[in-house]
């Protein structure tokens, strides 16, 4: 099998990616991220999940306050990374249609998304702006218990006990129900064990874990364990695996970790789910980045990969974006 056309046919979809804040560089020009519209373009990605990351800070109104400011302002920089420029095209898509006319136009699609619900503090009428400007998803927790849900690693630093909430708040809960009504998917990477089960339990539409590896592989709180895995494959949802060396291999580096050690998370998951409950992300700019894989522009070698263990072209269109884009497709029903 030829793998670059294999790779130049395929919609590829990288659920999780970071940007640079305050001062992120023009996405167009040459940058020192391990992902901009140029390093997707000579890789082959040509759909990418860009996240308005908000870090965990106190549970105040001053913070909930500066939280919302800067994930509308990050959300609005997303956006204006639509455009052409130095012969390059790139498109803000807030569909899963959109996404495939951009693949189809041969523009790079551009989802906004929010990662941390400190983003709304305990302001649930936010979720409509972010929805407004594009966003696809939030992720509940990063690092540390919110107004919504438990973390999966609380901080110390930050007073946190070992739980906050036994899972989801009543206010979490009720966030899930607006992002459910607006379109937006429940993405539970980084969420406590209790945050992920209630989430999935209660959410209309599928959750998706948009960066997350297999607790069995690599023992880490932020891996989803069996329990959990068989929660999204019975409910519809989805695990994308991701590119953080230490999620793949113990206290593993950059150097030491490679697409080989990444594919076996992807093969356990699908083993334990389905193919069908898989799918593919990086966290590059936010951690993310392997020995042969580190940045957008290599791409093509998790499709080498896929072909070297024997997947299938479907098995393989539905890995790199096809299950995202049904979830996103489930969750525009749902709002509808």
């Amino acid at each position: 099998m030829d793998i670059q056309s294999l790779h130049a046919r395929l919609l590829t979809l990288d659920s999780h990616i970071d940007i640079a804040w305050p001062n992120p560089p023009d996405p167009f020009g040459p940058t020192n991220c391990r992902v901009d519209i140029g390093k997707m373009t000579r890789g082959g990605l040509t759909a990418g999940c860009f996240a308005a990351y908000i870090p965990q800070g106190p549970r105040t109104t001053e913070n909930w306050k500066a939280a919302g400011e800067r994930a509308l302002a990050m959300l609005q920089a997303i956006g204006g990374m639509g455009r052409e420029a130095e012969g390059l095209r790139a498109r803000v898509t807030t569909t899963a249609a959109e996404i495939g006319a951009a693949k189809r136009d041969r523009a790079i699609a551009i989802i906004p998304v929010v990662e941390n619900g400190h983003a709304i503090g305990e302001d649930i009428s936010l979720l409509a702006q972010f929805r407004a400007l594009g966003a696809r998803y939030m992720t509940l927790t990063h690092t540390g218990h919110n107004a919504l849900a438990d973390s999966s690693n609380p901080r110390s630093d930050l007073g946190d006990a070992p739980t906050l909430h036994g899972g989801l708040s009543t206010l979490g809960r009720a966030a899930i129900a607006e992002m459910n009504r607006l379109g937006m998917l429940v993405d539970v990477s980084h969420v406590s064990k209790a945050s992920m089960m209630q989430a999935a339990a209660l959410s209309r539409t599928p959750v998706v874990a948009t960066h997350s590896c297999i607790h069995a592989l690599c023992a880490v709180p932020r891996n989803l364990d069996d329990e959990q895995l068989d929660a999204l494959r019975q409910t519809g949802g989805l695990v994308q695996i991701t590119a953080v060396p230490s999620f793949l291999r113990p206290q593993g580096k950059m150097e030491q970790v490679f697409v080989a050690d990444y594919m076996d998370h992807l093969d356990y998951a699908v083993r334990r789910c389905g193919v069908a409950h898989v799918g593919i992300s990086s966290d590059f700019d936010g951690g993310g980045a392997l020995a042969d894989w580190r940045d957008a522009s290599q791409s093509a070698n998790l499709t080498a990969e896929l072909v070297r263990r024997g997947y299938s072209e479907a098995d393989i269109a539905a890995l790199w974006g096809g299950n995202f884009l049904r979830l996103l497709a489930l969750a525009e029903a749902e709002a509808a």
